[in-house]
């Protein structure tokens, strides 16, 4: 697939697929009126549409909150303190649900950009908006107080789905799931003395278990296995200490269970 800037729509290669490239506001009612099969959207916008769409699998990007944030002069520290106040949003029917969820009444001012504004010009006592860094919160003197929900894009789709396009839809999350095991994963080889073999085995298991090949140099062996990415600065000293060495790190494309 190759996408040039105009181009809204564009064949995959060797698949039978489309892939439209849409406004993220746009994409659950194009599935929900079945223009489209399935999306890629943020569970964030899911929640604030309401949409019936199906969660096939989270996808580890774009990954933010939906919190509520104040003045940072502000007495208000949670949620109950909006009893009564404004809260400006481009999330109305999260604010929404949240406020009847916890039992508040607050008037909703709904904004559709520039949110962090509203405090600081009086339109609204704070605002409940997307955060992932707080860099813009801090630039626009609010802290953040309570989280509502976290989101991260999601591959979602239509519940009505036919046979077949649900099994064309299956081999996408299958490749999916490779590309994201991968990126989670990396490969690992280095240099081990024999006699300490079983004790970094035990360190690093791998999916079944280590490849052992022998080296030219006697008593020595290459061991070669996956470990996750999180682990392996964890995993690092023991494995030195347990007589590793020419430890190598090499990162997964994919990887196929």
């Amino acid at each position: 697939m190759e996408y040039s800037g105009g181009q809204l729509i564009s064949p995959v290669v060797n698949f039978p697929m489309e892939v439209l490239f849409l406004r993220n506001a746009d994409i659950p009612r194009y599935i929900v009126d079945g223009v489209v099969d399935a999306g890629i959207i943020g569970q964030n916008l899911i929640i604030e549409e309401q949409a019936e769409l199906e969660t096939m699998l989270p996808l580890n990007f774009s990954k933010c909150r939906v919190s509520l944030a104040v003045k940072k002069d502000s007495t208000i520290s949670s949620i109950k303190d909006f009893d009564g106040k404004r809260i400006a949003t481009s999330y109305p029917n999260t604010v929404k649900s949240y406020l009847e969820k916890n039992g508040v009444s607050a008037e909703i001012h709904e904004i559709s950009g520039s949110v962090e504004i509203a405090p600081n010009i009086g339109l609204a006592d704070g605002i409940c908006d997307i955060v992932s860094s707080g860099t813009t919160l801090f630039m626009n003197g609010l802290k953040e107080i309570e989280v509502l929900h976290y989101s991260e894009a999601m591959l979602v789709k239509s519940p009505n789905l036919s046979s077949e396009k649900q099994a064309i839809l299956d081999k996408v999350k299958f490749r999916m799931e490779t590309v994201l095991k991968g990126r989670n994963s990396k490969y690992i080889l280095m240099n081990v003395p024999n006699d300490s073999i079983e004790k970094v085995k035990s360190l690093i298991p791998g999916m079944k278990s280590p490849t052992i090949l022998p080296l030219a140099q006697a008593g020595w062996s290459s061991l070669h296995s996956v470990i996750s990415d999180e682990q392996f600065w964890d995993k690092i000293d023991a494995l030195k200490s347990a007589g590793a060495e020419g430890i190598l790190v090499v990162p997964i494309e994919k990887m196929v269970l």
